[in-house]
């Protein structure tokens, strides 16, 4: 709605309107209500993607660049939201997914049917303070019991065997899934070789994940050394490099340059013989003092023209050049050499080591990436990721960060709670009990928190093709009856509902924080009760 305000001349003494916008401010419970309204939408969005039978969204950049994921995360960070209590719930998923990496649907789904459960308590005059008194409440009593029923399973390198089914249970749902075992072990083993088991922590620093279209994804692999999308300088370079010595030189191979404004005049062919001899000279200082270390391959990082790259070749040094900061720290970590800013500084001692560096080609483009193996410290890895077309390739990068992430937290912590819902299931039951123990009228704000708990179960329900209203009353009362909290839903058809036969399992420390941050979103938007926009936008 607009108003105006006066009416004005140009410079032409054409006349023209000011238009004053209206504003129009929501307070109380319409702005609640508004707050639910947005954050409900966001939630129904990621519903349909949770679980292995999710479906996946196809998101389309202003570049035209295609997406294909069911990653709540990646989905939520390349939407366009502009209501302000949206992105609340973006940031949610994306806490989730910097913090565990895993359940970053599922948080957002559980909050948005938080949100479902207060808009009814509300409606029933429950004040909003309350309401989120309730919540934690519940939720504190949700996370005692996940501690109780949850099991431990000891996390080593000779028995990776239960580490591989968890990496399973979270790479189900993506569309790598028909190769599940194999990209399974791919991240068990990755995080086992970089795992520092005597202060339980992983460095991702020392994991790094490749990627190549054009082949298919059972071609991935993981390589004990350092994988780097560059090939030798020159064609006639040899391909492969045993018992390497490598020079890791981030100094250009190159004649040094005044550092101050200069001026050099050449006014005839003496001069510049000079100034090609002093060149040349240069170029050939550098390579010696190379060839002396004892150096029989060079990594640049930066690059260096068709004189010292023809002068290497005849020297029979291979190289590398262009390499990024990155890649060159993560091949002195793993051959266990020095990075070198000046040739000057170059000795025998600085020098990494590797068994082999070889060239790989790929397809009928013969594209080429070198591979480093064979490492004294083989706790650098690399994982070469292949697929069909750059959107697979992606994806399976996101799919395997996931499974990284969950087996990182369980070498932090190896308690573990079984999924198919039956987790949310148990504590739903746990939750609702405890409500009939309060006296006050928080009661009704821990039986909403129970009904929300549900709505993770009743979506992996509804997205296998179920009806969701009788396979979660069935496990909620065989739950109850048979004191059985691994029971949960059967989304692949295994012909058990047991999760624990199925190994379907997750951290607890991933279940724990989906609660834990999906609770403080909902109280902190249960507190703004204020909203004041133009009216066209509301």
């Amino acid at each position: 709605m607009t108003s105006i305000g006066a009416l004005a001349f140009d410079e032409f003494g054409r006349p023209f309107l000011i238009l004053k916008e209206k504003q129009k401010r929501l307070t109380g419970l319409d702005a609640l209500k508004a707050h639910i309204v947005a954050s409900r939408a966001i939630a129904t969005t990621l519903q349909t993607s949770l679980g292995p039978k999710g479906l996946d969204k196809m998101m389309v950049s202003s570049d035209g660049d295609v997406t294909i994921t069911n990653d709540g995360a990646t989905i939520l960070k390349m939407m366009d939201i502009e209501n302000e209590i949206a992105k609340l719930m973006v940031q949610l998923s994306q806490s989730q997914d910097d913090e565990i990496g895993d359940g970053t649907t599922g948080v957002v789904v559980l909050a948005g049917a938080l949100l479902e459960q207060a808009e009814m308590l509300l409606n029933r005059g429950l004040h909003p303070v309350r309401i989120t008194e309730g919540f934690e409440m519940a939720a504190k009593y949700a996370m005692d019991h996940l501690a109780k029923i949850s099991d431990s399973f000891p996390v080593s390198k000779d028995n990776p065997e239960r580490l591989i089914e968890t990496a399973m249970t979270t790479l189900g749902s993506k569309i790598i899934n028909r190769c599940l075992r194999q990209f399974a072990e791919i991240a068990v083993n990755a995080v086992l070789s970089v795992a520092d088991f005597d202060r339980r922590d992983v460095d991702f620093e020392l994991i790094k994940v490749e990627g190549k279209q054009g082949g298919r994804l059972e071609d991935s692999v993981l390589v004990k050394g350092v994988v780097v999308d560059k090939n030798f300088s020159h064609p006639q370079m040899p391909k492969q490099v045993k018992d390497a010595k490598i020079a890791i030189l981030t100094c250009p191979f190159e004649p040094p340059k005044p550092k101050t404004k200069h001026k050099l005049d050449v006014k005839n062919v003496e001069d510049y013989r000079a100034l090609r001899k002093y060149e040349q000279e240069k170029f050939e200082e550098m390579v010696r003092m190379v060839k002396d270390a004892g150096a029989n391959l060079v990594i640049c990082q930066w690059g260096f023209d068709d004189e010292a790259n023809h002068l290497l070749l005849q020297r029979e040094l291979p190289a590398v050049r262009w390499v990024g900061g990155p890649e060159i720290e993560l091949i002195a970590i793993a051959t266990g050499g020095r990075i070198v800013p000046r040739f000057e500084e170059l000795t025998q001692e600085k020098l990494g080591k590797a068994g082999i560096v070889r060239e790989l080609t790929f397809g009928t483009t013969k594209e080429r990436m070198l591979v480093i193996e064979e490492c004294p410290d083989t706790r650098a890895v690399t994982v070469f990721i292949r697929g069909g077309n750059k959107m697979i390739v992606e994806e399976a990068k996101r799919s395997l960060h996931d499974a990284l992430c969950v087996v990182r937290n369980l070498v932090r912590d190896n308690r573990i709670v079984y999924g198919g819902g039956a987790a949310e299931i148990s504590c739903s039951l746990a939750v609702a009990e405890q409500a009939n123990r309060v006296p006050t009228i928080e009661q009704y704000a821990l039986r909403a928190f129970s009904a929300a708990l549900d709505s993770i179960p009743t979506a992996l329900a509804e997205n296998s093709g179920f009806s969701a209203i009788d396979v979660v009353t069935n496990l909620k009362a065989r739950q109850k009856a048979e004191n059985n909290h691994w029971l949960g839903i059967d989304c692949l058809n295994q012909g058990t509902n047991d999760m624990k036969v199925q190994n379907v399992i997750e951290t607890l420390t991933s279940k724990k924080q989906q609660i834990s941050l999906a609770t403080q979103l909902v109280k902190m938007i249960l507190k703004i009760d204020d909203i004041r926009k133009p009216e066209q936008s509301i």
